[in-house]
């Protein structure tokens, strides 16, 4: 299947269960009172998003049921393994709003304007009605998890696994903030970051949903294993596309990781070359770098091998994690969450 092919499938299927899933965030976080708390918890989730983690734990839900999902599946009343019904689409929200919880704080910490090209929730509001929000969605997340119908061993273990996630997104955020002091970050330092600060969220949204069906240790084990993976290569390849991909593509200006000095694995890597990466742009900030600028600090990458580096990386992890995939019964979900790793480190582009 070409790329562009496995694009339109993935954004296809995600298309059909995030429509679901927005109806469902409407349900189960609905408004209350006060009011200016809960309109700016619902904010962010109001201003889009894709619901890839979502989309993959009701992926993961279908394959493991046998279930060809349409429009008219039951993800309220869901069949665990034991055939007793539980609600899959309360958890796909959950994940989905720790997802939310962190962008909001991210947003504050890093003073970040703009979010899915709206105002960031603390630029909308204020940054303590912000914080609210985010403890808030924070709260309501584990509220969800907590009351799907599934057994109560496998929802202990599964609020246990999302409070683990949660705590190491936290242990990430530190290390991220911690490097921007430091000139001897690894790249296996790096990694370590990434896969705590983005990839754990991927595991648990795979994982979490097995785990409430009732899946034997092994299966949830490997498919944790398939989300942290797709997670870590998500974001390496975000730093290669942010080097690669057109500004008129990206959406943004294209090396802008580079002008604001953050440090990737990329940039990592060209330092162990020898390279001096703080001198391959002189711009201060996106709006007054050139594409010629660009053009030749990413000839400098390449000449070094950083970006076939990091690329080669991504392409690795991806691999594997669809080799994790073999836990799961054979048919279309399977195929589509394999198809959502391939998808996760082109974005179509």
């Amino acid at each position: 299947m070409t790329q562009d092919a496995t694009a339109e499938r993935v954004l296809a299927a995600v298309k059909q269960r995030r429509d679901r899933v927005n109806a469902a965030i409407d349900e189960d976080l609905p408004m209350a009172e006060p009011e200016r708390l809960y309109e700016a918890s619902r904010y962010i989730l109001e201003a889009g998003g894709k619901r890839l983690r979502p989309t993959a734990a009701l992926l993961v839900g279908e394959a493991l049921a046998g279930v060809d999902a349409d429009a008219t599946t039951d993800y309220r009343s869901f069949p665990a393994l034991d055939g007793e019904p539980f609600d899959l689409m309360r958890t796909a929200v959950s994940v989905e709003v720790i997802q939310s919880f962190t962008l909001i704080h991210d947003d504050i910490m890093d003073e970040d304007d703009l979010r899915r090209g709206e105002p960031a929730v603390h630029r909308a509001y204020d940054i303590e009605t912000a914080i609210l929000a985010g403890d808030t969605l924070y709260a309501k997340a584990f509220e969800l998890l907590s009351d799907t119908g599934a057994t109560p061993a496998n929802t202990v273990e599964a609020v246990n696994r999302l409070a683990s996630a949660c705590t190491r997104i936290c242990e990430g955020q530190s290390l991220d903030v911690e490097f921007e002091t430091r000139d001897d970050v690894t790249p296996e330092e790096y990694l370590e970051m990434v896969e705590l600060k983005t990839a754990v969220l991927y595991g648990a949204s795979a994982a979490i949903p097995a785990v409430l069906m009732g899946a034997d240790e092994e299966t949830v084990e490997a498919l944790y294993q398939y989300g942290v993976d797709s997670g870590r290569a998500f974001q390496i390849q975000d730093d290669v596309l942010d080097l690669t991909v057109p500004s008129e593509k990206l959406g943004k200006q294209r090396g802008s990781d580079l002008v604001e000095d953050k440090e990737t694995l990329i940039t990592l890597h060209a330092r162990q070359q020898g390279v001096d990466v703080d001198a391959l742009v002189s711009a201060e900030t996106p709006a007054e770098v050139s594409e010629a600028e660009i053009d030749a600090a990413v000839s400098t990458l390449e000449e070094v091998g950083s970006i076939d580096y990091a690329r080669e990386m991504a392409e690795d992890l991806t691999a594997r994690s669809k080799e994790r995939l073999t836990v799961l019964p054979e048919g279309p979900a399977r195929d589509l969450l394999a198809d959502l790793a391939d998808y996760l480190i082109t974005r179509g582009y």
